[in-house]
């Protein structure tokens, strides 16, 4: 194994690092959110202009692409904005993720004393164990629902309250004379009033008296607009959204490929919380991959939540992995944890 260290900016200027990236992720997770445009975007909204692409070769084939950062004294990291799902790292399905944790350590010695891979899938690279120099921990369970080619086999294996609470919002909205619909965006130039209408909605809400909502103008809704729209050409992007008549109650930015439906972000109207805006898409979202086959798994990437039980019995645990430059670093940082 030899390594390479490259200015992160190659993922948008150097065409052979890009395909070579774009390659790599067709054998490693096939992902959206992990093809160079997503990095790329999420490097210029996010970033700090100190991130390194990291490349591993073995007999001159990639077997291994990362984006790290110092993320503190003699601390890498990779790179992982929250708007990321999996942190920016790449890995050839055959490759030992324990000889790339090594020799990643060894080629970043002297100058590192902790090595922190984040947010990895194990669908993707298995978990490895713990060692004396390496501490795996789980990070969060998050779950996804498996499609069947009918709807009605799905909605027979869910629980009686939820179909008896969809079916009671159904009703209050048809004795207010309220005609509820999904919609599907898709156009390239249609995305950008799609996610500035998901901004409003986030603004309206909790998040946005928090600070964190997207909006058109913060790094966030620029970021999900560029991405959309980059990812609109390319047929990978969606946003469904559910009106009640001309009222927006709730919307799903979500990629899509293989098949495959990830969500990135979800939000709904809160004054219209007791009409249950966001189940109701999550209902017609499922029940349209039935019947179109546009997709037949959605993937929700986010914190297992009680809500989530109610739409599928299939989770799974992200795990972090963090490598310390001897044993007795990693005995010092545990006592830490511990009386911290």
């Amino acid at each position: 194994m030899r390594w390479e260290m490259h200015p992160a900016s190659a993922l948008v200027e150097d065409r052979g690092a890009m395909a070579s990236w774009d390659r790599l992720n067709g054998q490693a997770t096939r992902q959206v959110f992990m093809d160079t445009n997503a990095i790329s975007l999420a490097l210029k909204h996010f970033g700090c202009g100190r991130e390194r692409l990291l490349i591993g070769k073995c007999h001159e084939e990639i077997f291994c692409m990362a984006v790290l950062v110092k993320s503190g004294l003699m601390r890498w990291a990779t790179f992982q904005p929250s708007q990321l799902p999996l942190g920016a790292f790449l890995l050839c399905p055959e490759s030992s993720f324990e000889h790339v944790i090594a020799s990643l350590m060894r080629y970043l010695s002297p100058g590192v004393i902790t090595l922190s891979f984040t947010q990895i899938d194990p669908f993707f690279v298995a978990r490895p164990p713990d060692r004396e120099t390496v501490r795996v921990s789980d990070h969060v369970e998050t779950g996804w629902i498996e499609i069947p080619d009918d709807f009605e086999d799905y909605w027979r294996s869910r629980s009686k309250n939820l179909k008896k609470s969809l079916r009671s919002q159904e009703n209050k909205l048809a004795a207010a004379n309220v005609v509820s619909r999904m919609c599907s965006v898709q156009a390239p130039e249609d995305m950008p009033s799609a996610v500035a209408r998901f901004g409003d909605l986030e603004s309206a809400g909790w998040k946005g008296k928090a600070g964190t909502a997207v909006h058109a103008g913060n790094a966030q809704g620029r970021f999900y607009t560029d991405l959309m729209v980059a990812e609109a050409l390319n047929g990978n992007a969606v946003v469904h959204e559910y009106w009640f008549d001309d009222r927006l109650a709730a919307s799903n930015i979500c990629l899509v490929r293989d098949k495959s439906l990830v969500v990135l972000k979800t939000a709904y109207n809160e004054s219209l919380d007791h009409f249950s805006p966001a189940f109701l898409l999550r209902r017609d979202q499922i029940r349209l991959a039935c019947d179109s086959g546009e997709f037949n798994r959605i993937e929700f990437y986010g914190r297992k939540r009680d809500w989530h039980t109610r739409w599928t019995e299939k989770f799974r645990t992200l795990y972090h992995v963090t490598a310390y430059r001897n044993a007795a670093l990693r005995r010092a940082a545990g006592l830490v944890r511990m009386l911290g």
